[in-house]
Protein backbone atom coordinates (compact mmCIF):
# COMPACT_ATOMS: atom_id res chain seq x y z
CA UNK A 1 0.00 0.00 0.00
CA UNK A 2 1.41 3.40 -0.97
CA UNK A 3 1.22 6.65 0.98
CA UNK A 4 -1.35 7.95 -1.51
CA UNK A 5 -3.38 4.82 -0.95
CA UNK A 6 -3.20 5.32 2.82
CA UNK A 7 -4.45 8.88 2.42
CA UNK A 8 -7.36 7.62 0.32
CA UNK A 9 -8.19 5.11 3.05
CA UNK A 10 -8.18 7.89 5.65
CA UNK A 11 -10.41 10.08 3.48
CA UNK A 12 -12.84 7.21 2.87
CA UNK A 13 -13.03 6.32 6.57
CA UNK A 14 -13.51 9.97 7.47
CA UNK A 15 -16.33 10.40 4.98
CA UNK A 16 -18.18 7.44 6.47
CA UNK A 17 -17.39 7.91 10.16
CA UNK A 18 -17.01 11.67 10.67
CA UNK A 19 -20.62 12.24 11.73
CA UNK A 20 -20.40 9.52 14.37
CA UNK A 21 -17.11 10.90 15.68
CA UNK A 22 -18.54 14.44 15.87
CA UNK A 23 -21.74 13.22 17.51
CA UNK A 24 -19.84 11.18 20.10
CA UNK A 25 -17.59 14.13 20.95
CA UNK A 26 -20.60 16.44 21.14
CA UNK A 27 -22.22 14.22 23.76
CA UNK A 28 -19.12 14.73 25.91
CA UNK A 29 -18.43 18.44 25.39
CA UNK A 30 -22.05 19.55 24.71
CA UNK A 31 -20.93 21.95 21.97
CA UNK A 32 -21.27 20.93 18.31
CA UNK A 33 -18.75 23.50 17.09
CA UNK A 34 -16.15 22.34 19.59
CA UNK A 35 -17.01 18.71 18.82
CA UNK A 36 -16.31 19.29 15.14
CA UNK A 37 -12.92 20.84 16.01
CA UNK A 38 -12.09 17.81 18.17
CA UNK A 39 -13.08 15.44 15.39
CA UNK A 40 -10.92 17.39 12.94
CA UNK A 41 -8.02 17.10 15.41
CA UNK A 42 -8.49 13.33 15.35
CA UNK A 43 -8.39 13.40 11.54
CA UNK A 44 -5.18 15.46 11.58
CA UNK A 45 -3.68 12.97 14.06
CA UNK A 46 -4.57 10.12 11.71
CA UNK A 47 -2.95 11.87 8.76
CA UNK A 48 0.20 12.41 10.84
CA UNK A 49 0.30 8.94 12.41
CA UNK A 50 -1.01 6.37 9.95
CA UNK A 51 1.44 5.00 7.40
CA UNK A 52 1.50 2.06 5.03
CA UNK A 53 2.69 -0.16 7.86
CA UNK A 54 0.85 1.37 10.84
CA UNK A 55 -2.70 1.57 9.47
CA UNK A 56 -4.90 0.40 12.38
CA UNK A 57 -7.01 -2.72 12.01
CA UNK A 58 -10.10 -0.70 12.92
CA UNK A 59 -9.61 2.86 11.62
CA UNK A 60 -13.07 3.98 12.73
CA UNK A 61 -12.39 2.86 16.31
CA UNK A 62 -9.05 4.65 16.25
CA UNK A 63 -10.69 7.93 15.23
CA UNK A 64 -13.44 7.50 17.82
CA UNK A 65 -11.02 6.77 20.66
CA UNK A 66 -8.71 9.62 19.68
CA UNK A 67 -11.60 12.09 19.56
CA UNK A 68 -12.92 10.80 22.88
CA UNK A 69 -9.54 11.29 24.55
CA UNK A 70 -9.18 14.80 23.16
CA UNK A 71 -12.68 15.67 24.32
CA UNK A 72 -11.91 14.44 27.82
CA UNK A 73 -8.62 16.34 27.79
CA UNK A 74 -10.51 19.50 26.85
CA UNK A 75 -12.96 18.97 29.71
CA UNK A 76 -10.08 18.46 32.14
CA UNK A 77 -8.49 21.70 30.98
CA UNK A 78 -11.76 23.56 31.40
CA UNK A 79 -12.16 22.03 34.83
CA UNK A 80 -8.75 23.21 35.93
CA UNK A 81 -9.42 26.70 34.66
CA UNK A 82 -12.70 26.81 36.54
CA UNK A 83 -11.13 25.35 39.71
CA UNK A 84 -13.83 22.73 40.00
CA UNK A 85 -11.64 19.66 40.08
CA UNK A 86 -13.76 17.44 42.27
CA UNK A 87 -17.07 18.19 40.59
CA UNK A 88 -15.76 17.83 37.03
CA UNK A 89 -13.73 14.79 38.00
CA UNK A 90 -16.90 13.01 39.04
CA UNK A 91 -18.55 14.03 35.77
CA UNK A 92 -15.59 12.71 33.78
CA UNK A 93 -15.67 9.41 35.62
CA UNK A 94 -19.38 9.09 34.90
CA UNK A 95 -18.80 9.92 31.24
CA UNK A 96 -15.99 7.41 30.87
CA UNK A 97 -18.17 4.74 32.43
CA UNK A 98 -20.52 5.09 29.44
CA UNK A 99 -17.79 5.09 26.77
CA UNK A 100 -17.08 1.92 24.77
CA UNK A 101 -13.31 2.28 24.12
CA UNK A 102 -13.05 0.10 21.03
CA UNK A 103 -16.29 1.22 19.30
CA UNK A 104 -17.04 -2.45 18.57
CA UNK A 105 -19.09 -3.21 15.43
CA UNK A 106 -19.86 0.46 14.86
CA UNK A 107 -22.29 0.72 17.79
CA UNK A 108 -22.64 4.16 19.40
CA UNK A 109 -21.65 4.49 23.03
CA UNK A 110 -24.77 6.27 24.20
CA UNK A 111 -27.58 4.15 25.64
CA UNK A 112 -29.17 6.48 28.18
CA UNK A 113 -32.33 7.77 26.51
CA UNK A 114 -35.19 6.32 24.53
CA UNK A 115 -33.32 6.43 21.23
CA UNK A 116 -29.75 5.76 22.29
CA UNK A 117 -28.39 7.42 19.18
CA UNK A 118 -25.77 10.16 19.26
CA UNK A 119 -26.33 10.94 15.59
CA UNK A 120 -30.02 11.60 16.13
CA UNK A 121 -29.23 13.89 19.06
CA UNK A 122 -26.78 15.72 16.81
CA UNK A 123 -29.48 16.29 14.17
CA UNK A 124 -32.00 17.67 16.65
CA UNK A 125 -29.38 19.90 18.24
CA UNK A 126 -28.38 21.33 14.88
CA UNK A 127 -32.08 21.81 14.06
CA UNK A 128 -32.81 23.89 17.15
CA UNK A 129 -35.33 26.74 16.60
CA UNK A 130 -32.71 29.30 17.65
CA UNK A 131 -31.33 28.84 14.11
CA UNK A 132 -32.99 29.75 10.83
CA UNK A 133 -34.31 26.86 8.74
CA UNK A 134 -31.56 27.33 6.18
CA UNK A 135 -28.88 27.33 8.86
CA UNK A 136 -30.31 24.21 10.52
CA UNK A 137 -30.26 22.23 7.31
CA UNK A 138 -26.82 23.45 6.21
CA UNK A 139 -25.22 22.76 9.59
CA UNK A 140 -26.72 19.31 9.92
CA UNK A 141 -25.67 18.32 6.42
CA UNK A 142 -22.15 19.46 7.25
CA UNK A 143 -22.01 17.59 10.55
CA UNK A 144 -24.07 14.51 9.69
CA UNK A 145 -23.18 13.84 6.09
CA UNK A 146 -19.64 15.20 6.11
CA UNK A 147 -20.56 17.20 3.00
CA UNK A 148 -18.44 20.12 1.87
CA UNK A 149 -19.91 23.61 1.75
CA UNK A 150 -19.78 23.37 -2.05
CA UNK A 151 -21.89 20.20 -2.08
CA UNK A 152 -24.40 21.73 0.33
CA UNK A 153 -24.59 24.87 -1.80
CA UNK A 154 -25.42 22.79 -4.86
CA UNK A 155 -28.09 20.89 -2.95
CA UNK A 156 -29.63 24.23 -1.95
CA UNK A 157 -29.02 25.94 -5.32
CA UNK A 158 -27.38 28.64 -3.17
CA UNK A 159 -24.01 30.45 -3.50
CA UNK A 160 -21.21 28.67 -1.61
CA UNK A 161 -20.14 31.74 0.46
CA UNK A 162 -23.70 32.07 1.73
CA UNK A 163 -23.72 28.47 2.95
CA UNK A 164 -20.29 28.85 4.57
CA UNK A 165 -21.47 31.90 6.49
CA UNK A 166 -24.60 30.08 7.64
CA UNK A 167 -22.56 27.19 9.04
CA UNK A 168 -20.12 29.41 10.95
CA UNK A 169 -22.88 31.56 12.39
CA UNK A 170 -25.00 28.54 13.29
CA UNK A 171 -22.23 26.99 15.40
CA UNK A 172 -21.61 30.29 17.16
CA UNK A 173 -25.32 30.73 17.84
CA UNK A 174 -25.71 27.24 19.29
CA UNK A 175 -22.72 27.77 21.57
CA UNK A 176 -23.93 31.20 22.72
CA UNK A 177 -27.44 29.88 23.41
CA UNK A 178 -26.06 26.84 25.31
CA UNK A 179 -28.38 24.56 23.33
CA UNK A 180 -28.52 21.15 25.07
CA UNK A 181 -27.30 18.09 23.18
CA UNK A 182 -30.49 16.06 23.37
CA UNK A 183 -33.57 14.84 21.52
CA UNK A 184 -36.48 17.18 22.35
CA UNK A 185 -39.53 15.75 24.03
CA UNK A 186 -43.25 16.49 24.09
CA UNK A 187 -44.25 19.90 22.69
CA UNK A 188 -40.68 20.83 21.74
CA UNK A 189 -40.48 17.98 19.24
CA UNK A 190 -43.00 19.05 16.59
CA UNK A 191 -41.49 22.45 15.62
CA UNK A 192 -38.16 20.82 14.88
CA UNK A 193 -39.37 17.66 13.18
CA UNK A 194 -40.04 19.19 9.75
CA UNK A 195 -36.50 20.52 9.54
CA UNK A 196 -35.07 17.17 10.63
CA UNK A 197 -37.04 15.39 7.90
CA UNK A 198 -35.75 17.83 5.33
CA UNK A 199 -32.18 17.24 6.46
CA UNK A 200 -32.54 13.45 6.37
CA UNK A 201 -33.95 13.59 2.85
CA UNK A 202 -31.21 15.91 1.62
CA UNK A 203 -28.63 13.50 3.01
CA UNK A 204 -30.43 10.67 1.19
CA UNK A 205 -30.44 12.65 -2.04
CA UNK A 206 -26.72 13.34 -1.77
CA UNK A 207 -26.21 9.59 -1.47
CA UNK A 208 -28.68 8.76 -4.25
CA UNK A 209 -27.31 11.29 -6.77
CA UNK A 210 -23.97 12.68 -5.62
CA UNK A 211 -23.51 16.33 -6.56
CA UNK A 212 -19.76 16.03 -7.09
CA UNK A 213 -16.94 13.52 -7.30
CA UNK A 214 -16.36 10.32 -9.24
CA UNK A 215 -19.28 8.28 -7.90
CA UNK A 216 -22.86 8.34 -9.20
CA UNK A 217 -24.07 7.30 -5.74
CA UNK A 218 -22.79 7.24 -2.15
CA UNK A 219 -24.37 4.14 -0.62
CA UNK A 220 -23.18 4.97 2.92
CA UNK A 221 -25.26 8.16 2.90
CA UNK A 222 -28.29 6.30 1.54
CA UNK A 223 -27.97 3.74 4.34
CA UNK A 224 -27.50 6.42 7.00
CA UNK A 225 -30.54 8.38 5.86
CA UNK A 226 -32.65 5.22 5.79
CA UNK A 227 -31.48 4.27 9.28
CA UNK A 228 -32.27 7.70 10.70
CA UNK A 229 -35.64 7.77 8.97
CA UNK A 230 -36.60 4.42 10.43
CA UNK A 231 -35.51 5.55 13.89
CA UNK A 232 -37.63 8.68 13.53
CA UNK A 233 -40.62 6.58 12.48
CA UNK A 234 -40.28 4.62 15.71
CA UNK A 235 -39.94 7.82 17.74
CA UNK A 236 -43.03 9.56 16.33
CA UNK A 237 -45.24 6.77 14.93
CA UNK A 238 -48.31 9.00 14.59
CA UNK A 239 -46.60 11.58 12.32
CA UNK A 240 -47.65 10.78 8.72
CA UNK A 241 -44.86 12.74 7.07
CA UNK A 242 -42.23 10.69 8.88
CA UNK A 243 -43.71 7.52 7.39
CA UNK A 244 -44.06 9.35 4.07
CA UNK A 245 -40.36 10.18 4.05
CA UNK A 246 -39.40 6.63 4.99
CA UNK A 247 -41.65 5.31 2.21
CA UNK A 248 -40.08 7.67 -0.32
CA UNK A 249 -36.52 6.70 0.64
CA UNK A 250 -37.27 2.96 0.70
CA UNK A 251 -38.86 3.10 -2.75
CA UNK A 252 -36.09 5.22 -4.23
CA UNK A 253 -33.40 3.04 -2.65
CA UNK A 254 -35.01 -0.07 -4.16
CA UNK A 255 -33.63 1.01 -7.55
CA UNK A 256 -30.03 1.37 -6.38
CA UNK A 257 -28.60 -1.79 -7.95
CA UNK A 258 -30.28 -1.07 -11.29
CA UNK A 259 -28.99 2.50 -11.51
CA UNK A 260 -25.47 1.41 -12.56
CA UNK A 261 -24.59 -1.01 -15.34
CA UNK A 262 -21.82 -3.63 -15.42
CA UNK A 263 -19.31 -0.96 -16.47
CA UNK A 264 -20.26 1.36 -13.63
CA UNK A 265 -22.14 3.77 -15.88
CA UNK A 266 -25.42 5.39 -14.76
CA UNK A 267 -28.69 3.92 -16.02
CA UNK A 268 -31.73 6.22 -16.06
CA UNK A 269 -35.12 5.23 -14.72
CA UNK A 270 -36.88 4.19 -17.91
CA UNK A 271 -33.87 2.16 -19.09
CA UNK A 272 -33.39 0.19 -15.88
CA UNK A 273 -33.73 -3.58 -15.56
CA UNK A 274 -36.64 -3.68 -13.13
CA UNK A 275 -35.88 -7.26 -12.15
CA UNK A 276 -32.91 -5.77 -10.27
CA UNK A 277 -35.11 -3.51 -8.16
CA UNK A 278 -35.11 -4.69 -4.54
CA UNK A 279 -38.54 -6.25 -3.81
CA UNK A 280 -38.00 -6.09 -0.03
CA UNK A 281 -37.40 -2.35 -0.10
CA UNK A 282 -40.42 -1.91 -2.38
CA UNK A 283 -42.61 -3.83 0.08
CA UNK A 284 -41.22 -1.79 2.98
CA UNK A 285 -41.83 1.43 1.09
CA UNK A 286 -45.41 0.57 0.15
CA UNK A 287 -46.11 -0.49 3.75
CA UNK A 288 -44.72 2.79 5.07
CA UNK A 289 -46.83 4.72 2.57
CA UNK A 290 -49.93 2.82 3.73
CA UNK A 291 -49.10 3.72 7.34
CA UNK A 292 -48.72 7.37 6.39
CA UNK A 293 -52.06 7.37 4.60
CA UNK A 294 -53.77 5.69 7.56
CA UNK A 295 -52.83 8.49 9.97
CA UNK A 296 -52.96 11.51 7.63
CA UNK A 297 -55.90 13.83 7.20
CA UNK A 298 -54.35 15.43 4.10
CA UNK A 299 -51.27 14.31 2.16
CA UNK A 300 -48.03 16.17 2.77
CA UNK A 301 -45.00 16.67 0.56
CA UNK A 302 -43.22 13.43 1.44
CA UNK A 303 -46.39 11.37 1.15
CA UNK A 304 -47.02 12.76 -2.34
CA UNK A 305 -43.42 12.12 -3.41
CA UNK A 306 -43.70 8.58 -2.03
CA UNK A 307 -46.90 8.09 -4.03
CA UNK A 308 -45.00 9.22 -7.14
CA UNK A 309 -42.26 6.70 -6.42
CA UNK A 310 -44.90 4.02 -5.86
CA UNK A 311 -46.29 4.62 -9.36
CA UNK A 312 -42.93 3.58 -10.76
CA UNK A 313 -42.33 0.78 -8.26
CA UNK A 314 -45.62 -0.94 -9.09
CA UNK A 315 -45.21 -0.70 -12.88
CA UNK A 316 -43.73 -4.00 -14.04
CA UNK A 317 -42.60 -2.45 -17.32
CA UNK A 318 -41.91 1.18 -18.30
CA UNK A 319 -44.85 1.10 -20.73
CA UNK A 320 -47.20 0.34 -17.82
CA UNK A 321 -46.30 3.54 -15.95
CA UNK A 322 -49.41 5.65 -15.26
CA UNK A 323 -48.00 9.00 -16.38
CA UNK A 324 -51.33 10.81 -16.14
CA UNK A 325 -51.55 9.80 -12.48
CA UNK A 326 -47.99 11.04 -12.01
CA UNK A 327 -48.90 14.39 -13.53
CA UNK A 328 -51.87 14.64 -11.14
CA UNK A 329 -49.60 13.88 -8.19
CA UNK A 330 -47.15 16.57 -9.31
CA UNK A 331 -50.06 19.00 -9.57
CA UNK A 332 -50.87 18.26 -5.93
CA UNK A 333 -47.20 18.47 -4.91
CA UNK A 334 -46.86 21.85 -6.59
CA UNK A 335 -49.67 23.10 -4.37
CA UNK A 336 -48.18 21.70 -1.15
CA UNK A 337 -44.48 22.38 -1.80
CA UNK A 338 -44.03 24.62 -4.86
CA UNK A 339 -40.53 24.86 -6.32
CA UNK A 340 -38.86 25.16 -9.72
CA UNK A 341 -37.47 21.61 -9.40
CA UNK A 342 -40.99 20.23 -8.83
CA UNK A 343 -42.15 22.10 -11.94
CA UNK A 344 -39.25 20.67 -13.94
CA UNK A 345 -40.12 17.13 -12.84
CA UNK A 346 -43.75 17.81 -13.66
CA UNK A 347 -42.67 18.87 -17.16
CA UNK A 348 -40.98 15.49 -17.62
CA UNK A 349 -44.19 13.72 -16.60
CA UNK A 350 -46.29 15.93 -18.91
CA UNK A 351 -43.92 15.10 -21.75
CA UNK A 352 -44.41 11.38 -21.12
CA UNK A 353 -48.18 11.63 -20.70
CA UNK A 354 -49.10 14.17 -23.39
CA UNK A 355 -46.15 14.30 -25.74
CA UNK A 356 -42.68 15.91 -25.80
CA UNK A 357 -43.90 19.24 -27.17
CA UNK A 358 -46.21 19.71 -24.17
CA UNK A 359 -43.29 18.99 -21.86
CA UNK A 360 -40.94 21.28 -23.80
CA UNK A 361 -43.37 24.20 -23.53
CA UNK A 362 -43.27 23.86 -19.74
CA UNK A 363 -39.47 23.53 -19.64
CA UNK A 364 -39.02 26.63 -21.80
CA UNK A 365 -41.21 28.56 -19.37
CA UNK A 366 -38.73 27.65 -16.61
CA UNK A 367 -35.71 28.90 -18.56
CA UNK A 368 -35.63 32.24 -16.74
CA UNK A 369 -35.86 30.74 -13.24
CA UNK A 370 -32.83 32.06 -11.28
CA UNK A 371 -32.78 28.97 -9.03
CA UNK A 372 -32.29 26.74 -12.08
CA UNK A 373 -29.59 28.86 -13.74
CA UNK A 374 -26.85 26.35 -12.89
CA UNK A 375 -29.02 23.26 -12.54
CA UNK A 376 -27.76 20.68 -15.09
CA UNK A 377 -31.05 18.83 -15.35
CA UNK A 378 -32.81 21.85 -16.87
CA UNK A 379 -30.83 21.63 -20.13
CA UNK A 380 -30.67 17.84 -19.66
CA UNK A 381 -34.46 17.54 -19.70
CA UNK A 382 -34.71 20.04 -22.55
CA UNK A 383 -32.21 18.04 -24.57
CA UNK A 384 -34.18 14.84 -24.04
CA UNK A 385 -37.42 16.45 -25.17
CA UNK A 386 -35.77 18.05 -28.21
CA UNK A 387 -34.30 14.68 -29.19
CA UNK A 388 -37.74 13.09 -29.05
CA UNK A 389 -39.02 15.85 -31.32
CA UNK A 390 -36.26 15.09 -33.84
CA UNK A 391 -34.38 18.36 -33.22
CA UNK A 392 -31.06 16.58 -32.87
CA UNK A 393 -28.61 19.48 -33.24
CA UNK A 394 -30.41 21.51 -30.59
CA UNK A 395 -30.61 18.47 -28.33
CA UNK A 396 -26.87 17.88 -28.65
CA UNK A 397 -26.16 21.48 -27.62
CA UNK A 398 -28.38 21.14 -24.56
CA UNK A 399 -26.74 17.89 -23.42
CA UNK A 400 -23.30 19.48 -23.78
CA UNK A 401 -24.45 22.54 -21.85
CA UNK A 402 -25.76 20.29 -19.07
CA UNK A 403 -22.47 18.35 -18.99
CA UNK A 404 -20.60 21.61 -18.47
CA UNK A 405 -22.69 22.41 -15.40
CA UNK A 406 -22.32 19.18 -13.44
CA UNK A 407 -19.53 18.43 -10.95
CA UNK A 408 -20.22 14.70 -10.91
CA UNK A 409 -17.97 12.66 -13.20
CA UNK A 410 -20.50 9.92 -13.94
CA UNK A 411 -23.25 12.44 -14.56
CA UNK A 412 -21.01 14.32 -16.99
CA UNK A 413 -20.17 11.11 -18.85
CA UNK A 414 -23.87 10.28 -19.10
CA UNK A 415 -24.74 13.69 -20.52
CA UNK A 416 -21.85 13.65 -23.01
CA UNK A 417 -22.93 10.19 -24.15
CA UNK A 418 -26.41 11.55 -24.84
CA UNK A 419 -24.83 14.44 -26.73
CA UNK A 420 -23.00 11.95 -28.94
CA UNK A 421 -26.10 9.90 -29.58
CA UNK A 422 -29.19 12.06 -29.68
CA UNK A 423 -31.07 9.56 -31.83
CA UNK A 424 -32.08 7.56 -28.72
CA UNK A 425 -35.14 9.31 -27.32
CA UNK A 426 -36.27 6.56 -24.95
CA UNK A 427 -34.57 7.69 -21.74
CA UNK A 428 -36.36 10.10 -19.44
CA UNK A 429 -34.78 12.55 -17.03
CA UNK A 430 -36.65 11.65 -13.86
Amino acid sequence: MTSDATRRVIEAVWRIESAKVIAHAARLVRDVGLAEEIAQDALVAALATWTDTTLPANPAAWLMTTAKNRALDRLRQDAMQARKHEEIGRELEAMQAHVVPDFVDGLDAAREDDIGDDLLRLIFTACHPVLSREARVALTLKLLGGLSTDEIARAFLTPEPTVAQRIVRAKRTLAAAKVPFEVPRADALAPRLASVLEVVYLVFNEGYSATAGDDWMRPALIDEALRLGRVLAGLVPHEPEVHGLVALMELQASRTHARIDAKGQPVLLMDQDRSRWDPLLIRRGLAALARAQSVASTPGSYMLQAALAACHATARRPAETDWEQIVALYDALAQVAPSPVVELNRAVAVGMAFGPQAGLDLVDALGAEPALANYPWLPGVRGDLLAKLGRQAEARDEFERAAGMTRNTRERELLLARARDTVDGNSTWH
